[in-house]
């Protein structure tokens, strides 16, 4: 299931596939893992997300809502059935498993829900472009007899179908993230634009970058070199980019922007405030970071800045790429494209 940037993923490639096969889509918790917490934490879906903005494109309810009002009649306790492709490893042999392991069983003792049996539905997909296979669902899994699909896992694929990228669009913030987002810019950034940049550099992505070479479109890379590696080779630069490129590349952007005072940043781990500011220090620039770090407020924040630059394999810049898309905003990624060395020659 991942962190908060591959749920998002998923979740525009479930949205895509609730609408191909005409169903209500059902908006679930988003799963939090919070240090000291033995078990995941179930965050609902409005939180952070407007709902009104998701009905735009498609039929939605918060899982809350449904358990509470609907559930009881269409949904009773003993025909709750888990869907999976193939059975999974757990204490039940040919069952889905649906409960076995975190998140999976604290997310549904969330709602109270046990299910009486398991649905296979392989050899279907979740292609929400494939007009034959979304016609099968239909056949195969009629709402008269099926009324509810409950998913073991998320019917979407990562990262995220290059087809359902504008889905973002109906992605928006909640007013409570929103405002809060631009109550600290006007508090912290006003006076001047700012560059909002992103650093993944804690150790398990250093463990992660170790896997460029063998895995061309690890995570969310496709952003960059294309789903068919058609923009070129991914390089551990592009992950793990050095201190040194980043300052290189945060002065190459401000020599080509006006009026920025701030750079704002954004990290999973060390934020270089040091380094930024050692590195910055003639530019007239401040460093800015929210403290203490929330994951929600940071990336609402960098889609509201005049320039952003972020990770090609993150897929939380991913999201901030997708949101500033949207906009109409400039990005640009960490040493991509490849910048060309230029041999200076005597003349």
């Amino acid at each position: 299931m991942g962190r908060f940037g591959n749920q998002a993923d998923h979740f525009l490639g479930v949205l895509a596939f609730s609408k191909s096969i005409n169903r209500t889509l059902l908006l679930p918790p988003w799963v939090e893992y919070r240090y000291g917490e033995p078990k995941s934490i179930q965050v609902p879906f409005d939180t952070y997300f407007n709902v009104k903005a998701l009905s735009q494109y498609h039929k939605v309810m918060t899982m809350e809502q449904f358990i509470k009002e609907i559930a009881p009649s269409i949904w009773p306790k003993n025909k709750r059935i888990s869907f999976c492709y193939t059975q999974r490893t757990g204490e039940i042999e040919k069952s889905c498993n649906a409960k076995s392991g975190n998140p999976f069983g604290p997310f549904w003792n969330t709602f109270d829900i046990d299910f009486v049996d398991s649905e296979f539905y392989g050899p279907l997909n979740y292609d929400a472009h494939n007009d034959v296979m979304t016609d099968r669902w239909k056949q195969k899994y009629h709402p008269k007899q099926w009324p509810v699909l409950a998913f073991t896992g998320a019917p979407a694929s990562f990262p995220v179908q290059k087809e359902n990228l504008h889905l973002h669009k109906y992605l928006i913030w909640s007013d409570a993230i929103i405002n809060t987002s631009k109550l600290f810019i006007k508090k912290n950034m006003s006076g001047g634009g700012f560059i909002g940049i992103h650093l993944r550099n804690g150790q398990d992505w250093v463990n992660a970058c170790r896997h460029v070479k063998d895995s061309p479109m690890l995570f969310a890379a496709p952003q960059c070199v294309g789903y068919k590696n058609e923009r070129g080779p991914l390089k551990m630069t592009m992950c793990l980019p050095q201190p040194v490129d980043i300052i290189k590349q945060i002065k190459r952007a401000l020599k080509k922007l006006d009026d920025i005072k701030y750079i704002y940043v954004a990290s999973d781990s060390n934020h270089m405030l040091d380094e930024l500011k050692t590195g910055l220090h003639h530019l007239d620039v401040n460093i800015v970071r929210l403290q203490p770090s929330n994951v929600h407020l940071d990336l609402a924040i960098l889609g509201h800045a005049n320039y952003f630059i972020g990770n090609c394999v993150s897929s939380y810049t991913a999201f901030v790429k997708r949101e500033r898309d949207v906009k109409g905003l400039p990005s640009e990624f960490w040493s991509f494209p490849h910048r060309k060395k230029v041999k200076h020659e005597d003349l």
